[in-house]
């Protein structure tokens, strides 16, 4: 049981608060399920998490359908909030809030991204950043990317997806109070985890077509990124100021960057007076776009690409007798789930042997793993293992994570919007 004020009417009421009715003068908002967890169970949601798997649930009570907000409460009848339900995801409720007389409406989710807005405005370059990072903004399953005049939306929940149009016409107005006009809206909701929660994999314009080559600026660096056809949202933001610390190690220097993508540290070390690049990856796509960038740049002549496997490539130009003052791994994550992490953990060690025996003697390697499941730890010492094998010995220049417009939600013991890890290290040999 508990209290229910209605400031409208003054009534007080003591209800079950899975017989919760609020009025409202356009009529009457109801929600009538509840989920109430097993004994024991709910012990991430109780650490600040927004979670709750099918298997934490002992019984659902009340009408609903899956998309729907859901009361929660624990084993004992303790209101812990509420969330939007979905019984065909492992993951069968996602909370948005942790108060249970809280509605959830146009008003809440303004608030929602308007505190998102108000937060990248104070710790982030906002001309293109993550405008919305998920659980982590406290919107779960959502995430929408600014790449300068045009927002990407990537939606992955079947509750959130039913908010989507409100949260973005809220980021519209937002975003117009401080002269932000936004000309057009892509949606890259084409992930496979769509069909987990039952949904079509889905990409295409919201609202009117625009040209989807998108020009950006991101330290100092021209970017056309393609949000229709590149990868995620079409770039990479979570890396933005990962590839600026590497600049002031770059210039006048010879660089190896693996796993280039479109180029993008490879041209920050172009634009910080690199003698010269070397970008590799295995897409022609995204080499193809990383040779147009070189030339948006004015790189082309010290900064260029070439298609290949990068574990292929790195034993045959340490065979060739090749060295480089800086080595830059930016791998794609090795691991999705927990079961994988092993044979991960085989290919994180791998890359980094070939890549530190590429590294001049007082050169340097930046390093990094964006796999959730790859945590600090695990990759720390697989780093350890990597140097030892090379015969290297490393010196920590510093450790860094992911830009700050994609925030890291503290959840007890383990933080869930926390998957990048980035090293860069001074490389000296045995002597």
């Amino acid at each position: 049981m508990f209290l229910l004020i209605f400031p409208e009417t003054g009534k007080i009421e003591v209800r079950l608060h899975y017989k919760y009715r609020r009025e409202k003068e356009e009529g009457v908002f109801m929600t009538t399920a509840s989920v109430k967890l097993k004994k024991g169970e709910g012990r991430s949601l109780k650490a600040g998490g927004a979670w709750i798997y099918d298997n934490e649930i002992a019984e659902i009570r009340g009408d609903y359908e899956n998309g729907d907000m859901v009361f929660v409460e624990d084993f004992d009848g303790y209101p812990m909030g509420q969330g939007f339900i979905n019984t065909r995801s492992k993951i069968t409720v996602r909370m948005m809030t942790r108060k249970p007389d809280t509605e959830v409406n146009e008003d809440f989710i303004e608030m929602r991204v308007r505190n998102a807005w108000e937060y990248r405005k104070s710790v982030t370059d906002t001309s293109s950043c993550r405008l919305i990072f998920g659980e982590a903004d406290f919107l779960p399953g959502i995430v929408v990317d600014k790449f300068s005049d045009v927002l990407v939306v990537e939606s992955l929940a079947l509750g959130i997806d039913r908010w989507k149009p409100v949260i973005l016409e809220k980021l519209k107005k937002v975003l117009a109070e401080d002269g932000i006009a936004i000309r057009g809206i892509y949606e890259r909701s084409d992930a496979k985890v769509r069909q987990q929660e039952g949904m079509e994999r889905y990409k295409g314009f919201v609202g009117e077509p625009f040209d989807t080559k998108v020009e950006i600026v991101e330290n100092g660096v021209r970017y056309l990124v393609d949000v229709q056809d590149g990868q995620k949202t079409g770039f990479f933001l979570d890396q933005k100021y990962n590839r600026l610390a590497v600049q002031k190690l770059c210039k006048g220097k010879k660089v190896l960057d693996c796993f280039t993508h479109t180029g993008s540290f490879a041209l920050n070390a172009g634009i910080a007076g690199a003698e010269s690049v070397l970008g590799v990856d295995a897409s022609q796509l995204g080499v193809e776009q990383a040779r147009e960038n070189a030339e948006l740049n004015g790189l082309s002549e010290r900064v260029s690409f070439v298609c290949a496997d990068v574990f292929d490539l790195l034993p045959e130009l340490e065979q060739k007798g090749e060295k480089y003052d800086v080595v830059i791994l930016d791998p794609p994550a090795f691991t999705k789930s927990r079961s994988s992490v092993k044979n991960a953990v085989k290919g994180y060690r791998e890359i980094n042997i070939r890549g530190l025996k590429l590294v001049k003697d007082g050169g340097y390697l930046a390093t990094c793993s964006c796999s959730h499941f790859m945590d600090p730890e695990l990759f720390t010492k697989t780093i350890r293992e990597a140097a030892a094998g090379a015969h290297k010995r490393l010196r920590q220049v510093e450790y860094r994570t992911q830009a700050a417009d994609h925030p890291i939600l503290w959840t007890g013991g383990e933080q869930a919007s926390y998957y990048l890890k980035f090293y860069i290290f001074q490389v000296c040999d045995e002597k």
